[in-house]
């Protein structure tokens, strides 16, 4: 049996994966709110948990942010079966899966996402993996298009 799209999946499942173990391992050896210093001043390990979507926003919104990542991750499923993705779609689509499924998997279990990624330096809210594989994905995504746009600016029907 042949599997379409093999780096979605593989892409999907490797960042759920690294996402969930991480947190895990967060909950299991930090109390809520300890932080360890791992480049003091610039980054630390920080448990915090965020209600709401990346930054704290809607942090009232957590009913419809756990549909929502539902219905995209059921839809980058239904996408990675009907359509033959390129490379760097794979690898995009698949990773904002992992972290779509990770952070709706912590809303649906806890009704809420743990963060724990501090960059201090530049004052930045606490993320998590999830979080970090979505922008991945997001730049994977930015690289086909620009691809594409330069593919179709040097073909003679891109030119005008």
């Amino acid at each position: 049996m042949r599997v379409k799209n093999k780096g979605f999946w593989c892409a999907g499942f490797l960042c759920l994966a690294i996402d969930q173990i991480t947190k895990l391992l967060v909950v299991q050896f930090f109390d809520l709110g300890q932080n360890l210093p791992l480049f003091p001043g610039v980054f630390h390990l920080t448990y915090v948990t965020n209600k709401g979507a990346a930054f704290g926003l809607f942090s009232n919104g957590v009913q419809w942010l756990r549909w929502l990542s539902l219905g995209v991750s059921l839809a980058l499923v239904v996408l990675a079966l009907r359509v033959n993705l390129g490379h760097w779609e794979q690898a995009g689509y698949g990773c904002i899966l992992g972290g779509a499924l990770g952070n709706g998997i912590d809303r649906f279990v806890k009704a809420q996402v743990v963060d724990f990624l501090d960059f201090r330096l530049i004052h930045f809210p606490v993320f998590n993996l999830a979080d970090v594989a979505i922008n991945i994905g997001i730049g994977c995504l930015l690289v086909t298009a620009l691809r594409k746009e330069r593919r179709n600016a040097r073909s003679p029907r891109g030119r005008r």
